[in-house]
């Protein structure tokens, strides 16, 4: 079978009722977090720009979708792009192998539901066909996709998108191939901005709910798609990952090697990938004791260490710089705890700049990926390692573990504990619930200087 017709009949068949219980415990959680860090979110600069660009482009729509933290009310399209910015403002969002999934399929499937008066009967549903859709590629292609430049976020994300749409929609089978065919031939997305340390890739995921969508309602309407859209000759695979596709292999890990179980949510707001580092950071702080650092040698494995921007040392001028920086991110824990918003745009601070310096990031490929090994030696001639060895598995939080986490970030944020109260009693009573309660508790918000 084409691998674009084999992930359309698996979408197509997905009936969330019969699916493992943790897998459907673990998209629930996905729900609670997504939510729960964008309403973190809040008070971050990235929303109101594409709010501003929403409004140029698609103006105000009395009957269309909430641009969350805003409350007023634009296109589907301009939604996507605005509340996707909003769920990836803090860079904690969650992640499915190298690719943020939740940020694109989260805010596009809320924005449809309300734009279009559906119920929530398909949510659930809808959110696992992403997940499995642009996460069986991901793990087949992301080793090959990021090292040649491209984002795994939008690249999978476009595709994710496609599935989810097309399932909330009740597209068919041969409606569903074609959307996923779509999708592959509008993705991409490239790493530039993160050696750049500017800000595209906050808008990434927008415009890849927003194609992702296109390809879903073009399938509706009969376009004429290419079935070998994966494995072709010029097909993604070869395309994008420059290898052969092998559609029976792919296809195989569907509904057998659940990718939303691979889903993972970061404690700290910065890359995936310093997750583990400022974990180590955290533990060799308090081995130190205050000694000074004369060097610091960190080892982690060359697709982390090689990924654009980790090895950045500064100047640094904005958090897209510093949240990708291992040095940084290392530095800064060191020196000061556990980081936080206000910790990781402060670009001026001679101590975490003179730290850097003495910081050696070394790829080593004997050193599991999710892990890191640090080896200080300090001014009094002691030699310290933190070994810190993880997994997906100490990051796949459950649902308390992710409403604890969401709720730590809302009270540093100043947001009502009655909004979490009212994510998570929707997401509870799932399939029941309405989606205006998503709505009501972004209406709680406090009113920021970032809202325009």
């Amino acid at each position: 079978m084409q691998v674009a017709a084999g992930i359309a009949a698996f979408v197509h068949a997905l009936d969330f009722e019969r699916v493992p219980a943790e897998v459907a415990e673990k998209t629930r959680v996905c729900l609670v977090n997504g939510y729960g860090i964008a309403l973190g979110g809040h008070d971050t600069p990235y929303a109101p720009v594409a709010r501003l660009a929403a409004l140029n482009i698609y103006g105000e729509q009395r009957e269309g979708a909430t641009m969350l933290g805003d409350g007023r009310k634009t296109s589907v399209a301009g939604a996507c792009l605005t509340n996707s910015a909003l769920f990836h403002g803090r860079a904690q969002e969650d992640t499915c192998g190298a690719a943020h999934l939740g940020t694109i399929l989260i805010p596009m499937l809320t924005a449809l539901i309300e734009a279009r008066g559906l119920t929530t009967e398909r949510l659930l549903a809808a959110l696992l066909a992403g997940y499995e859709a642009g996460g069986v590629l991901e793990q087949a292609y992301s080793g090959k996709t990021t090292m040649a430049g491209f984002r795994a976020t939008p690249l999978y994300g476009t595709i994710a998108a496609a599935a989810g749409a097309g399932k909330l929609l009740g597209l068919d089978r041969e409606q569903l191939t074609a959307a996923i065919a779509n999708a592959a031939s509008f993705t991409g997305g490239i790493l530039q901005s993160f050696a750049d340390g500017t800000d595209e890739w906050r808008y990434q995921v927008g415009v890849a709910a927003q194609l992702g969508l296109t390809a879903a309602e073009l399938a509706r309407s009969g376009s004429v798609s290419a079935p070998n859209a994966i494995e072709g000759k010029s097909g993604f695979a070869r395309s994008f990952a420059k290898v052969d596709c092998d559609p029976q292999a792919l296809l195989a890990r569907l509904g057998q090697d659940w990718s939303v179980l691979r889903v993972t949510f970061k404690p700290f707001p910065v890359c995936a990938f310093n997750q583990t580092p400022v974990t180590a950071a955290l533990a060799l702080r308090e081995r130190l004791a205050g000694a000074t650092i004369r060097h610091c040698a960190v080892r982690m494995n060359p697709f982390e260490t090689g990924y654009a921007g980790m090895d950045a040392v500064g100047p640094f001028n904005s958090i897209s710089g510093t949240l990708m920086s291992i040095p940084f991110c290392i530095a800064a824990t060191l020196l000061y705890g556990v980081p936080d918003m206000r910790r990781m745009t402060t670009y001026d601070d001679p101590a975490v700049a003179g730290l850097i310096h003495r910081i050696e990031l070394i790829s080593d490929e004997s050193v599991p990926t999710l892990c890191c090994k640090i080896e200080v030696l300090t001014e009094d001639g002691r030699q310290i390692v933190q070994d810190q060895t993880m997994s997906y598995a100490d990051y796949a939080y459950d649902r308390a573990g992710a409403s604890a986490l969401v709720r730590r970030i809302g009270n540093e944020q100043g947001v009502p504990a009655t909004a979490y109260d009212k994510i998570e009693s929707f997401v509870d009573r799932l399939p029941q619930a309405s989606i205006t309660e998503v709505i009501d508790a972004f209406r709680l918000l406090p009113a920021t200087s970032t809202k325009r």
